[in-house]
């Protein structure tokens, strides 16, 4: 596929998703918003893309919604009908949220490697990864509460399961500027490298590492965890049960064993 905002590719088992406006410092306008959705629903229903990994070019990895965007959304909502005008607002944040959520909705780990600034929308974009890395020069903000407005496509309710309660306050109210050893110690990103060509690198360790497992398992971790997000205990243990009574027996069972007891690296399907 051909992408306007977006730079996508595929090479041993890992798919790269690069935000691609650079002279607008990533700033994702209505039709990065539609790629993005596009482009993890083709890295779910592509076999040979194990995991994800989301990136910018250029000096940030993004300034967070476009504010042409912004601008032009008094127009698309206008209708001489108070009531109906109110309702297509509700519609277009829905939408946007539901761009956002395709990053969970896939069934692939992503993992989001975040440079340079990481603003507004682009908090609530890494917010639905899997696994966060960052550089030393990375820096993380809520942008919206200086905007006068609630941020409303997943921050403030992804973001609270993700950090202490009191932190996610701090940064939504003050809209601060969060600093990648900050994040790091509140648990939002998981390591900090030196230097965006380190970050890369590591990152593509990590995805690596996670191409090398079974498909089919990994898939079934994150649809685990992300439901256990959101459910109890008890309804995360019987949902797991009846995953695992459809899904264990597999030819990825088979051969982990056997590599196991052949000791050598076990070679998945797709």
């Amino acid at each position: 596929m051909s992408y306007e905002t977006l730079d996508v590719s595929l090479e041993g088992g890992v798919a790269q998703v690069r935000l691609n406006r650079p002279d607008k410092a990533n700033a994702m306008s209505r039709a990065m918003w539609n790629e993005i959705r596009e482009a993890f629903r083709w890295v779910d229903a592509t076999p040979e893309a194990r995991v994800a990994v989301l990136a910018g070019h250029g000096a940030h990895f993004t300034a967070g919604i476009d504010l042409s965007l912004l601008g032009s959304v008094q127009a698309e909502v206008n209708d001489a009908c108070e009531g109906r005008s109110r309702e297509k607002l509700r519609r277009l944040i829905l939408d946007l949220q539901d761009t956002l959520t395709s990053l969970e909705r896939c069934r692939k780990p992503v993992i989001a490697a975040v440079h340079g600034a990481c603003i507004g929308g682009g908090v609530d974009l890494v917010c639905c990864a899997d696994v966060r890395y960052a550089s030393a020069d990375a820096t993380f903000q809520v942008k919206e509460i200086d905007l006068g407005m609630v941020a409303d496509v997943g921050t403030l309710q992804r973001l609270p399961r993700l950090v202490p309660a009191g932190i996610c306050r701090e940064w939504a109210y003050t809209g601060r500027k969060v600093a990648a050893e900050d994040a790091a110690r509140a648990g939002f990103v998981n390591r900090v490298f030196d230097s965006p060509e380190s970050l890369a690198a590591g990152v593509a360790e990590v995805a690596r590492a996670i191409a090398a497992r079974s498909p089919l398992a990994i898939r079934g971790t994150k649809e685990m965890l992300l439901y256990a997000r959101d459910h109890s205990v008890a309804d995360g243990l019987n949902y797991v049960a009846t995953w695992n009574a459809a899904m264990l027996l597999s030819s990825d069972l088979r051969e982990a064993f056997g590599a196991a007891m052949e000791r050598r690296e076990p070679a998945f399907g797709d």
